[in-house]
């Protein structure tokens, strides 16, 4: 099928701070394994967080087919992908870290979900299967909303302990058939893609969120407008979670990252939960954010 110039059916936004390592391995896979079979109109938008590791200076010698963008500062994930976001005319977006990886045979063929949320018009965002490197699940790409009793029970292991009872694993949605295509209350920045015209009516990232908790924001933000959210798990991405470290971190940052996610949980109960429940159960919330950020 001839694709047509005109327009840009999807817009892949990659957001970049020091990852030239893992840019190295997802580019061609995502060129090689999609872009280059695929009959819409994609392009490829690389954001850099001023890196100092020369991945601008790579992005532009070894892949000039994709465009490369300077932020200026790292402003954090939601700043970073506004940036490709804002004044972006393509029919959908997608968000994808740069620690993953397009599967040969098309497992990893994205025109089946943009296929999908043509014909779901009330569906304004889809998360494929994303898969850790062992195949198993990245439960971050099928999620539940967090509130307080969803994360109580995950917290406190009901969840791995009954998993398949809705009451003790809203968290994570694990009593879902995870085979067919089915709503879900949130997935992962990692890989989502998103109509951009709904974009449009909810607005863009909230930059509020430094780093984590702006997808779970952003999600529940289109969910609050009356838009329906998917996992469609016939599409498969890889995602290297926890490998970061191979080349850019440490014991200390790997803790420091840790101490970002916890204490955003509490910034995103705050805006959504605070001024629904006593004041009493925030200080308890807080207190639970401390014992994990602590690690004790």
């Amino acid at each position: 099928m001839q694709k047509n110039k005109k327009s840009m059916d999807l817009s892949i936004i990659v957001l970049n701070y020091n990852g030239q390592f893992w840019l190295k391995k997802l580019l061609p896979t995502l060129k090689e394994n999609y872009m280059d079979k695929s009959k819409y109109n994609v392009e490829l938008i690389v954001v850099d967080n001023d890196s100092t590791d020369d991945s601008v200076k790579l992005m532009r010698k070894d892949f000039t087919w994709a465009t490369t963008i300077e932020s200026g500062h790292n402003g954090g994930f939601a700043f970073g992908n506004n940036v490709a976001i804002k004044g972006n005319e393509a029919r959908y977006v997608m968000l994808l870290n740069s620690d993953t990886e397009f599967l040969t045979d098309g497992q990893s063929n994205l025109d089946q979900i943009i296929e999908y949320m043509d014909q779901n018009k009330e569906v304004a965002m889809a998360s494929p299967r994303v898969e850790l490197s062992d195949g198993s699940l990245d439960p971050a790409s099928h999620r539940g909303e967090p509130t307080p009793w969803a994360s109580f029970t995950y917290f406190a292991k009901l969840e791995s302990l009954f998993p398949k009872v809705k009451l003790f694993s809203e968290y994570h949605q694990s009593y879902k058939d995870l085979s067919i295509v089915h709503e879900v209350d949130a997935c992962t920045g990692a890989a989502m893609i998103v109509r951009n015209s709904a974009i449009k009516k909810v607005g863009m990232l909230d930059e509020a969120f430094f780093m984590y908790a702006e997808d779970l924001d952003w999600c529940k933000r289109f969910r609050d407008a009356g838009y329906k959210i998917v996992f469609y798990p016939k599409i498969k991405i890889i995602h290297h979670k926890y490998k970061s470290g191979i080349k850019s971190s440490n014991k200390k940052t790997s803790s420091i990252t840790q101490q970002y996610f916890y204490k955003t949980m509490l910034q995103y109960y705050d805006k959504h939960y605070k001024d629904k429940y006593p004041k009493f159960l925030r200080g308890i919330v807080k207190y639970f954010i401390l014992i994990k950020t602590d690690g004790r």
